[in-house]
């Protein structure tokens, strides 16, 4: 009986609710009160109107799309551009000795074989650097422009070729030997032949005036000791290419 009184009264009081709410005014969602506020159900929800839809979505009653707002841009950072470091170049080799022997006192006519007066003076320059540091000896055979190119390459190579192989027979290591030739590409007489007629090996002119193209240049690395002190350096020939050459011949040879 008193179950019944109660629902009776919660039924009276909620009619008396709705009867004070207003079914809302055109355009709203939301079913209001006398005074104006969104009437809200018996556990605290918005009442919607028969009309309500997404476009009449309010808040707090219903969730309310927000305009997003357009996202800062970021300022580009341009990448510094990375410098690269100059190479540092290595440390030149000391150089022990350097000579610049004619081809007219080492050899023959068109040939590659030593003439006597070419082995005295390798040997006097295995003389002079024996007992050194030596790094290397390489020894480069140039040749006059007469004759073609291909063979001045090759007399070069063989001219260069005896000088090590002498070398190697006064005792120095082949390891450290080595034999190039230039052939007719690094001439030092420059313009100064370029006049005298015929180019053959009948011209004697020319022949003679192209003699300082024709020759072995030897350049040996290395260090020795200084006598006394024990420090070790470079040779008082590094700095003397003439040391041990010589210019003088028949003015045949090439």
């Amino acid at each position: 009986m008193i179950r019944r009184i109660a629902l009776a009264t919660a039924l009276a009081a909620i009619g008396g609710t709705a009867l004070a709410q207003n079914p809302g005014v055109a355009g709203s969602g939301y079913v209001t009160n006398s005074a104006r506020d969104t009437a809200t159900g018996a556990f605290g929800q918005c009442v919607r109107t028969g009309y309500w839809n997404e476009a009449l979505a309010a808040a707090p009653c219903d969730a309310t799309p927000r305009a997003s707002a357009p996202p800062v841009p970021v300022a580009r950072q341009e990448p510094v551009p990375q410098v690269a470091a100059a190479p540092i170049p290595p440390a030149p080799r000391p150089v022990l000795e350097k000579v610049t022997l004619s081809s007219d006192v080492l050899f023959e006519f068109n040939k590659a074989a030593l003439r006597p007066e070419g082995k005295q003076k390798l040997d006097e320059l295995a003389g002079r650097i024996g007992g050194a540091n030596l790094d290397e000896i390489v020894a480069t055979g140039h040749a006059d422009r007469i004759a073609s190119e291909e063979y001045n390459q090759k007399l070069s190579e063989e001219r260069a070729n005896a000088v090590k192989v002498y070398l190697v027979d006064k005792g120095l290591d082949p390891q450290l030997v080595k034999a190039e030739g230039k052939g007719e590409s690094e001439p030092v007489t420059g313009d100064a032949c370029s006049k005298l007629g015929r180019e053959n090996a009948k011209n004697r002119k020319l022949v003679q005036c192209l003699q300082p193209d024709r020759r072995v240049e030897i350049e040996v690395f290395g260090t020795r000791e200084t006598s006394g002190t024990g420090a070790t350096g470079a040779g008082s020939g590094a700095t003397t290419p003439s040391s041990g050459s010589s210019t003088s011949g028949s003015g045949a040879a090439r």
